[in-house]
Order: structure tokens, then C-alpha cells, then sequence
């Protein structure tokens, strides 16, 4: 049973403080938005599609007590608390797309004169409860696509030979499973798959420098499943790759520009490199939410930028010589020319059909 590291029934919403993984499990209780922008700015709970979630149900329980006198009232806490969660962390997309669906949403009903204002709340409510259950879907989804396309790659040829079984190695970067979204998984979605199906041979993750999300997040949930996995250190991907047989990469994503130009946890760039060197296929698994078709190209995603203590200590102890500068981009951007596909919910996609693609399934 994978982990779950969003409780949530209407009114009342917990998250697993990631922070404290793997040394403690301990859930934090989410009252509001005020607590939600925390959470998130503080990196209590991360990754894109649960960033989204819980931003949006931080909102749904603090309206869910409330009564508003007007339409108009109810509306206006709406927009402005959902554009201030957007600012909790700016790279990853997901929030910002919840955000503005939710807010034409909240219009939409505003100008339904059919719908009273505790009708536009309980309707309001029930659009963000059911972010969970098609996140979830989707995840799957993602997963089921994303192993074809790596076991179909192999076959062809142009992946890794697999192992007598047929089964295959992957390596991922940072945290993409059931603690990153609200369950399942994407780049570690499609892992789970490949086990599901008894395709897979083994797993690496990597440490994921400096927040550890893959030492410690990422591994947790490994050992939790039983998966054949590997720790390796972030500077060790090239001699991976050169030596182990690996099939594909997966990662996953926090905002994927129009041109397939992909924004991920730092460090993602210089392991597409080192694949395409390689021959090693590059594959991105994010759902449509982490697909901004706004943004032509990676040079337009903003990037954000992390403290220094992140760097220089571990907990309480200092690693890092005094006095030294340092800087902290939480997210690098690979460019679309090494990635090989991009899985979706709805399919693979080369970076340079996305656009096309994603606008047919939107149409």
C-alpha cells in the first residue's frame, strides 16, 4: 500500500511533514490558507500536483465553516486567497492552473443567478475534494503509459537491453511518489508500473542535493514498497549509467514550457546530458496540470531560489566552510532536445508534437 501523505475529509486536512522523513512520521494539521502557504513555502509538503492540492483544500476548509453573506463576498475571498497560495512557490505550475480554474469556476457560479450563495460554497467544495481522486487517476495513468513506452523502447531497441526476464533498471530524480501527489506517483508512478507488471530488474534514485528529497523521501517509499533500489549520490549518475545497464530516466516535473523545455528539481539538466551521452532515454512524467502552454520556452520559467543554510548545513551542523557564497536554484530547466517523451495522463508525447497535442485534447 503506497504512503499517504494527504488526510483529508470535508472540514479537516493533515499532511505528513516531510521535513521530519524518514526519522519520524508526524502529520501537521492544515487550519487554513495561512497554514497551507506555510506548509508549502516551507517545503513541509512538495511536490507540483501536491503543492495544488493541498493549496486548494487549505482554502476549502477554511471556507467550510464560514457563512457569506453574498455571492459577491464569497467570491472575492476566493480570488484573493487562491493568487496569494500562488505565491508560496512560483516555479511549480500546477497551483497557479488550479487557481485560475477554480477562480473561473467561482465566476461562473457567481453569474449562475440559478445558484444561491450556499449552493456556489457546497459546489465550490466539492471541485477541490475532487482534485484528490483525479490526481490519483491520473497518476495511474501516467504510470501505465510510462512503462509501455519505456518496455516498448527496449524492445525496439532503443533503451537498454532488459534482463532475462524482460525486466528493466530505471533511474529517477528526487521525489515523484505517493508523497509528492496525492498518491501513486508520476515518474514514480510509472517505477511502481514496471513492478506491477514484473518488469522491474532494479531502481536508482538519487540523493537529490541539497534537500535530500531522493535520500530521503524517495528511498522511504522504495523500502516501504519492497522495490529492488539503490542510493546513489548525485555525482555519481555518469559512472551509473556507464555501468549499470540502465534502461531509461524518469523524473518527473514542476512546469514543462510550451516547446517541451522542462523545469525540475536541480540537477535534472546534467543527468539528461550525461543520458543522452550515453544513449540512455530521457523521459519527463508529469500530468497536463505541469503543462503551461503559456510559457514558449524554458528562458520564460521563473526559477526559484533557495536559502543558503540548505547548502551549507545539514539539520544543525555546519558543512560548508564560513564565509562562503552560495548559490541555490531549487530548479534547473532541461531543454527539450534531450528529453525523449513527455508522459501524460492521455499519452507519450515528443516534446516537439506537445504543443500541437496538448491543444487537441484541450479543444
Amino acid at each position: 500500500m503506497s504512503l499517504q501523505s494527504i488526510k483529508y475529509t470535508r472540514g479537516s486536512l493533515e499532511i505528513l511533514d516531510q521535513l521530519l522523513l524518514p526519522g519520524q512520521s508526524k502529520y501537521l494539521v492544515v487550519r487554513g490558507v495561512e497554514d497551507g502557504w506555510k506548509v508549502i513555502n516551507k517545503m513541509q509538503v512538495r511536490g507540483a500536483p501536491a503543492i495544488a492540492i493541498v493549496g486548494c483544500l487549505s482554502l476549502a476548509v477554511e471556507l467550510n465553516p464560514e457563512e457569506f453573506a453574498s455571492k459577491k463576498s464569497l467570491r472575492q475571498e476566493i480570488e484573493g486567497k487562491l493568487n496569494y497560495l500562488v505565491s508560496s512557490r512560483p516555479t511549480a505550475v500546477n497551483m497557479k492552473i488550479a487557481a485560475d480554474e477554480l477562480i473561473s469556476l467561482a465566476n461562473d457560479l457567481y453569474n449562475d443567478e440559478s445558484v444561491d450563495v450556499a449552493e456556489m460554497k457546497q459546489r465550490f467544495l466539492s471541485a477541490t475534494e475532487a482534485m484528490l481522486k483525479k490526481d490519483i487517476a491520473d497518476n495511474r495513468a501516467i504510470g501505465a503509459h510510462g512503462a509501455r513506452a519505456i518496455l516498448q523502447g527496449v524492445a525496439e531497441g532503443s533503451g537498454a537491453p532488459a534482463g532475462s526476464s524482460g525486466s528493466v533498471r530505471v533511474l529517477t530524480h528526487c521525489n515523484t511518489g505517493s508523497l509528492a501527489t496525492a498518491g501513486y506517483g508520476t515518474a514514480l508512478g510509472v517505477v511502481r508500473q514496471l513492478a506491477e507488471l514484473g518488469k522491474l530488474e532494479h531502481v536508482y534514485c538519487t540523493e537529490t542535493r541539497p534537500y535530500n528529497q531522493g535520500a530521503r523521501l524517495t528511498a522511504y517509499e522504495l523500502v516501504h514498497e519492497k522495490f529492488p533500489a539503490t542510493l546513489v549520490l548525485d555525482s555519481m549518475v555518469a559512472a551509473l549509467l556507464r555501468a549499470k545497464n540502465v534502461a531509461a530516466v524518469v523524473v518527473g516535473a514542476d512546469r514543462v514550457a510550451s516547446n517541451g523545455d522542462t523545469a525540475n528539481k536541480i540537477g535534472t539538466y546534467q543527468i539528461a546530458v550525461v543520458a543522452k551521452h550515453h544513449g540512455v532515454p530521457f523521459y519527463v512524467a508529469a500530468p497536463l496540470t505541469s503543462i503551461d502552454l503559456a510559457i514558449p520556452g524554458g528562458d520564460h520559467i521563473i526559477i526559484e531560489e533557495r536559502p543558503d543554510r540548505e547548502m551549507t548545513h545539514v539539520g544543525e551542523h555546519r558543512i560548508a566552510a564560513p564565509g562562503i557564497n552560495c548559490w541555490n536554484p531549487a530548479f534547473d530547466v532541461t531543454p527539450a532536445a534531450l528529453i525523449t517523451g513527455i508522459i501524460t495522463e492521455r499519452g507519450v508525447f515528443k516534446p516537439t508534437e506537445l504543443k500541437e497535442a496538448i491543444s487537441k485534447l484541450q479543444s
